[in-house]
């Protein structure tokens, strides 16, 4: 048997020392006074403000209702930080019993104490709108007039307040339960490789291995433990479907898209537009790429398990900590000193969590926490390009959650459309910035499609998982999906997108099963192609702009969430609502593609 550790030390001397994030900026410890305290001022603000507020903010001046604002966004924030620190804590290592009952006893209590706040909105969505509006004079209210207007765009799929206070404090016995299961059912699967029971991210990185037997061994794997625990995952997703078909039911929902669409403050036509140009674009994109790549690997289907695969001319490196960190840097620091001095605060502060450990969650994620706190990003990194993109993709959020923190607890929030905008715009950064930095023709054409594979994941492939959440919602409304038939409908829509130059073997059928985002925000996945497309129009006019644009897009990311995508975009000309501009932003990724071509 190999050793194993002995492999695993190596790497870890070639990657550098990987940082673990702090939490004590929240709290020290899951037992720390602090917490306590803060539970016990939460429970008692919470109910002082429900005693003092309801039933009466038809009566109150505007003075007076911008004071209760500002009171709630106070227990809210407070209740945030709690949740936070959970939540972080939790992900640290999912397979540790006593932190997973730390985890949900916080849900448990924060959802309690937050439906003595319930009421609030719920109340504000009953006020008559032209007394609302003279209410707004008052200055003090007046600088929640965006979120006044989010709350209220739930108008009409507001339920009675018994109803909205019995789903509320059923969430964590119901969808939040089933989540959890999901996360610590990944959290705890190993899958065995040449002698090792690898963690899920340690077996998705071999499948970027140069040696294409290690790649088939893993892509097997993979496919076989997540066959043998499909019946798990299956039950997980259709209950959840179902919870939500009855809830967008009683919400009078148009489409299981639509409650999704409205939290992110963008026309279902946008969403369609946007599904419909990628669709349609599949064969001048994904179909052309991937035919491309099965001539230079010297077959004529790539199997599954080759699509991320290294190119030949690829130089199988591990890439430090310290490159990583200061090629991402680095890029920002060309486009925006501010950027990369916001970026430098999570490296030096003990912001991140990089290494890969047993239990931790799989994948990488930026949470906002709260703003008088800060954010902390998550890794799982092994000095692939890939990590160094999900670096700068993560680094992205971050500084977009920090500069959006001065907009307040309740109007810092992006809509995950406008949130990936950030995100994608510091990978292409990084990207354009290694590029420019290359010479060799040979290296700047694998950087180039290694470009367009990431661009493809996320545009592409995305929307492709979009196309079979929405399938999958649409057959649960007639019974239980069995799970041979969602294996059957990924197995459509990933040919469909991904195109005849790809193989796909019967064990792939199981692959719908590891994706968190259909768990954790149904119809999540086309936020991802949102972005990228916007981010690829939005780069464009970069490139053509004159000074100010950096100081226009800081400016974008500081908005938080009290703009919508309209007001956003119009200092650089863009329009998200106009048919055309998912054309624009589609035509960058096949001129890169027809760049590879040309090489030829």
């Amino acid at each position: 048997m190999p050793d194993t550790g002995a492999s695993k030390r190596d790497a870890g001397r070639e990657l550098g020392r990987l940082p673990s994030w702090d939490l004590r900026d929240l709290y020290t410890g899951p037992e720390s006074a602090d917490l306590k305290s803060d539970l016990a001022r939460g429970a008692k603000d919470a109910k002082a403000f429900r005693g003092a507020y309801e039933g009466k903010l038809e009566g109150l001046d505007g003075g007076a209702l911008g004071a209760a604002v500002a009171a709630y966004e106070a227990i809210q924030e407070l209740l945030g930080r709690i949740g936070s620190y959970a939540q972080l804590l939790y992900s640290e290592n999912m397979s540790d019993p006593t932190v997973g009952k730390f985890y949900q006893t916080m849900q448990e209590r924060t959802t309690d104490i937050s439906s003595d706040l319930l009421f609030f909105a719920l109340e504000i969505n009953r006020l008559d709108e032209t007394v609302l509006a003279a209410k707004q004079n008052a200055l003090d209210l007046a600088r929640y007039a965006p979120w006044l207007r989010d709350v209220r765009a739930f108008r009409a799929h507001q339920l009675a307040d018994d109803l909205e206070r019995l789903l509320h404090e059923k969430y964590v016995t119901g969808r939040a339960a089933w989540t959890r299961l999901f996360d610590e059912t990944m959290a705890a699967l190993r899958f065995p490789l040449d002698g090792q029971d690898l963690t899920s991210a340690e077996i998705f990185n071999k499948m970027t291995e140069r040696d294409s037997k290690v790649r088939a061994a893993a892509a097997k794997s993979i496919g076989k433990i997540l066959g043998e625990n499909v019946r798990v995952f299956s039950l997980i997703t259709n209950t959840l479907a179902k919870d939500k078909a009855t809830e967008d039911g009683w919400r009078a929902y148009a489409r299981p898209v639509s409650s999704q669409n409205l939290m992110n403050f963008v026309e279902d036509e946008v969403v369609e537009a946007l599904v419909s140009a990628v669709s349609e674009s599949f064969p001048r994109l994904s179909h052309r790429y991937y035919a491309l790549k099965a001539k230079w690997m010297g077959v004529e289907q790539l199997p599954y398990w080759d699509r991320n695969a290294p190119l030949p001319d690829e130089i199988d490196r591990l890439i430090p900590w310290d490159e990583a960190r200061e090629t991402v840097l680095g890029a920002y620091a060309a486009f925006s000193s501010d950027l990369a001095g916001t970026g430098r605060h999570f490296f030096e502060k003990n912001w991140i969590d990089a290494p890969v450990r047993p239990g931790k969650a799989p994948g990488a994620f930026a949470h906002p926490t709260v703003p008088s706190a800060h954010p902390y990003l998550l890794l799982n990194y092994q000095g692939r390009t890939r990590d160094v993109m999900t670096l700068a993709h993560e680094l992205g959020h971050g500084v977009h959650q920090v500069l959006a923190g001065g907009q307040g607890h309740l109007m810092a929030d992006t809509p995950l459309t406008l949130a990936e905008t950030a995100s994608v715009f510091g990978e292409m950064l990084t990207f354009q910035a290694m590029l420019k930095g290359e010479s060799d023709p040979a290296l700047r054409k694998v950087m180039l499609a290694s470009k367009v594979e990431d661009m493809l994941n996320t545009v592409v492939r995305q929307i492709a998982m979009h196309n079979f959440e929405t399938r999958v919602h649409d057959e649960r409304k007639g019974g239980e999906v069995l799970a041979e038939r969602l294996g059957e409908i990924w197995m459509e829509t990933q040919k469909e997108s991904l195109g005849p130059a790809l193989r796909f073997e019967d064990e792939y059928k199981f692959y719908w099963a590891y994706i968190p985002h259909f768990i954790h925000v149904p119809f999540y996945v086309y936020a991802y192609a949102f972005g990228d497309c916007l981010v690829n129009s939005l780069y464009a006019v970069y490139q053509g702009a004159s000074e100010g644009f950096a100081e226009k897009y800081l400016d974008m990311l500081r908005a938080g969430g009290t703009k919508r995508h309209k007001e956003l975009l119009a200092p650089f000309g863009l329009d998200a609502s106009d048919p055309a501009f998912w054309s624009k932003g589609l035509d960058v990724i096949a001129g890169m593609i027809d760049e590879l071509e040309a090489m030829e």
